[in-house]
């Protein structure tokens, strides 16, 4: 059986920070990796990958883990009308990157709160960790209000080796 992305499902509440709110979920500590290839247009014109471009190449990663677990953000949208927002970021900047340079993204979950995602990236060359960031991801509506985290992609996010948890309304993407 597929659920849809509105499935109630059986997860246990985590440890939380902010007294009078929800616990939050540990997440399974699952690491999505996503290779990339530096281009000449994500660099300056010393060759080096601007500052700026590594949050673009981190959104890649963040997008392609939800596309790995079967939800694509336009499917989402469209079914729930939630989208997902960064609210907060921390970056640390330790190597630069340089053309044609092959990188890694990996993606992991730390916690999966009732409407937010805190997630742990770094963008690596070899073993070597060029960028790492931290980032509070909120899951609001098309109004910009926060919005509880549909279930079933909750329950997708929470344990994604489950093939069960594969999405039915929501489209699968390749």
């Amino acid at each position: 059986m597929t659920p849809c992305i509105a499935r109630t499902a059986g997860v246990s509440p985590g440890s939380g920070v902010r007294p009078g709110r929800k616990r939050s979920q540990r997440a399974s500590g699952t690491t999505h990796t996503m290779p990339l290839r530096v281009y000449y247009e994500d660099t300056d014109a010393a060759g080096i990958v601007y500052y700026a471009n590594y949050l673009k190449f981190a959104e890649r990663g963040r997008t392609e883990m939800m596309r790995a677990l079967g939800f694509a953000h336009s499917a989402i949208a469209a079914e729930t009308g939630t989208v997902f927002t960064v609210r907060r970021l921390a970056a640390d900047y330790r190597s630069p990157a340089r053309l044609d340079d092959a990188l890694v993204v990996d993606t992991r979950i730390l916690e999966i709160g009732g409407a937010s995602l805190l997630l742990d990236q770094e963008i690596r060359r070899d073993e070597r960790v060029l960028v790492a960031l931290e980032l509070l991801v909120a899951c609001v509506g098309q109004d910009g209000r926060p919005r509880r985290i549909p279930a079933g992609l909750r329950a997708a996010l929470a344990s994604p080796g489950q093939s069960s948890l594969a999405p039915s309304i929501i489209q699968k993407t390749p």
